[in-house]
């Protein structure tokens, strides 16, 4: 911000009550302000509509409890701007506070982050687009800067990614079958380096990454490919920034208990967007929402809306909502201390909304606690989100996968996982073998799956064989399988998630192993159904069979069942290859071989053991009416159907 001339203060009337909506809202031949505080003595609006004074520009009380606004003739959009909240009870703090409804933030030429006046004619170009049924999705995680970086040369340093860049890539995620892709938070964040959950400003569109008019055309672009774009929200803590004491009021002195015995004691007086107690803490800040301030769960529900009725997104996934709907315990931060009814309240409104005006988008729980109440619906007595991330299917996945020894991998929990997900809450999981969290490498097994298997060695026999038997998994299970930005062609470093941009997303990898990239292709035809013989991949039911003794995982999954509908997935999670290995099916007849993981196409290193296609002729076996035989390579997943 620029020094501004002293202007005299002029009487100020709210604005015109039709100009609706907080933080900068444009109308024609000006622009509304307004802006909650409940302790601010005086408010005024700054910028470059008239000069950055402090003074020419007071915003009035409104009959509303705690709003402040005015109307600014001749503001208009593409403007920088600033609150100047003043609280005589605390004179030496700089009054100056970024909006916090800004849509847009960025640095003026002396480095100042001041908001921007966005305007409200911005559209979506949706033409002909529709979501895909979710029972159809196969979803990619990505982190913008990281997924599109160009790498660092002896010449030149990294240049992060932006939209523009992430753009690039959709077709090539598209030709892989992707329909749906989650991007990792985008609220503005302070410092250069981060992975989207330290956001400050939850409304704004990370500059760095091209802001909101960027992102607009990405959206549009993933669109018009017919991908589904999903967005990671944080809402169970925020690092305070401008809204840290937003008014200048706290609570003096307050420090949290559960951190006081361990020196520096940490304040948790944040002001009128936080709890003032021991509540404020969370895993990662003491910034956690108030919850129970109408004007904060309000700010939330403004954001949720924003997102999928203003941005025009398909879904949101909540990062972390056990840190919303309870209090943490002292000393172990995943345990259920108490419920918070505020956030449970809050939850609950945000999922109601989306299925009575959206229901077609979709809202996904970060929790982690298997609990079933997550998606239930909200006249059951439960949150009412559509699907949940299931940690506990993904752990027994990546031991089966990374345990070091055949005779330590546990694949009859893993096949307990798998029947959970049958009938009705059949698609109420999100299924991955690797996520940002899970290819953190300070996470317990955390780390890309290849680098895990192949102790180092990511281009090892057994790392390719067992990290893509591993996603053959996901991809044939029930749920929505997600599969992490560059795992198609064996990235190997790991996802920092905190600190640090992680490494960027290796390209030149989907030359290299352009052999697994395309059996990740194919793998996900037929999980869509392309050819119209695995129609049961987007059943919702699933039988698995009692084979786990030679570490064979096999199941049986289908829609309606019969002729290109009935699936078997026959896993084998062993070195032991079999030219003949006799398992239950559903009916007799001839059954096809689909797929084989092992064939020599997708690596010239693979054993290409020959999988055949096999007469069901056999007694009955695993609670199957038939059997037959199939022959398998080690570390090999086949998918059988009939026509």
């Amino acid at each position: 911000m620029s020094a501004a001339p002293i202007s005299p203060v002029l009487s100020v009337a709210p604005a015109s009550p039709q100009h609706t909506g907080m933080g900068a809202i444009p109308y024609p031949g000006g622009v509304t302000f307004r802006v909650w505080s409940i302790f601010a003595d005086s408010i005024t609006v700054v910028g470059e509509f008239n000069g950055w004074s402090t003074t020419a520009t007071p915003l009035a009380r409104e009959s509303s409890p705690n709003c402040w606004s005015v109307d600014v003739p001749g503001a208009m959009a593409g403007q920088q701007y600033k609150f100047c909240v003043s609280y005589a009870a605390n004179p030496g703090r700089d009054p100056h506070r970024m909006d916090p409804y800004a849509r847009s933030i960025v640095k003026d030429a002396s480095g100042h982050m001041n908001a921007v006046i966005a305007s409200r004619d911005t559209v979506f170009e949706g033409g002909s687009y529709s979501t895909p049924p979710w029972n159809e999705a196969v979803i990619y995680e990505l982190h913008i800067p990281t997924f599109s970086a160009t790498p660092p040369t002896a010449t030149s340093p990294l240049v992060p990614g932006t939209f523009d860049s992430a753009a690039i890539r959709l077709p090539e995620l598209a030709h892989l079958g992707i329909n749906a892709i989650e991007i990792m938070p985008l609220g503005e964040f302070s410092g250069s380096a981060s992975t989207g959950y330290n956001p400050g400003y939850i409304f704004a569109v990370e500059d760095a990454f091209g802001g909101p008019d960027e992102f607009r055309i990405f959206v549009n672009a993933a669109h018009a490919l017919g991908i589904a774009v999903l967005l990671d929200v944080v809402y169970n803590h925020v690092d305070g920034l401008d809204l840290w004491q937003f008014d200048g009021w706290s609570m003096e002195g307050r420090v949290c208990s559960w951190c006081a015995p361990h020196p520096p004691p940490v304040g948790v007086d944040g002001g009128i967007y936080f709890f003032q107690d021991s509540r404020a803490h969370t895993p990662y800040s003491h910034a956690r929402f108030d919850m129970g301030r109408p004007e904060v769960a309000q700010y939330l529900f403004d954001n949720v809306k924003r997102w999928l009725e203003d941005r025009f997104l398909d879904g949101l996934r909540f990062d972390s909502i056990v840190s919303i709907r309870n209090i943490q315990n002292q000393y172990d931060n995943w345990k259920l201390e108490q419920p918070e009814p505020n956030g449970i309240a809050l939850l609950q409104k945000m999922t109601q909304h989306v299925e009575s005006t959206q229901p077609w988008k979709i809202m996904i729980a970060e929790d982690l606690q298997g609990d079933a109440s997550i998606t239930t619906p909200v006249d059951a007595g439960g949150y009412g989100f559509n699907a949940q991330w299931d940690d506990n299917f993904c752990s027994k996945l990546r031991w089966a996968a990374t345990a070091p020894a055949d005779d330590q991998r546990n694949i009859a929990d893993l096949g307990v996982a798998l029947a959970a997900m049958n009938g009705a809450n059949a698609f109420q999981s999100i299924v991955y073998d690797e996520n940002h969290d899970k290819d953190d490498p300070r996470q317990s097994n955390g780390g890309r799956l290849p680098d895990l298997i192949g102790n180092g060695q990511a281009d090892n026999w057994y790392a390719k064989k067992q990290s893509t038997l591993a996603a053959c998994v996901t991809l044939t299970a029930p749920g929505i399988p997600m599969l992490f930005m560059g795992q198609e062609f064996l990235e190997y470093r790991p996802f920092p998630n905190f600190g640090a941009d992680p490494d960027p997303i290796d390209w030149g990898r989907k030359d290299t192993y352009n052999g697994i990239w395309t059996l990740y292709r194919d793998m996900i035809r037929l999980r869509r159904n392309w050819n119209n013989n695995t129609r049961g991949l987007r059943g919702r039911n699933i039988h698995v069979l009692p084979v786990f003794v030679d570490n064979m995982l096999v199941y049986h999954r289908w829609d309606q069942g019969g002729a290109g509908d009935d699936v078997v997935v026959v896993c084998n999670f062993s070195g032991q290859k079999y030219a003949n290995y006799t398992i239950g099916v559903p009916g007799p007849g001839r059954w096809r071989v689909r797929f084989n993981s092992d064939a020599g196409a997708y690596d010239g290193f693979f054993d290409n053991w020959p999988a055949f296609d096999t007469n069901a002729s056999g007694p009955p076996l695993n609670d199957m009416p038939c059997s037959a035989n199939v022959s398998i390579g080690a570390y090999t997943c086949l998918v059988l159907s009939q026509d």
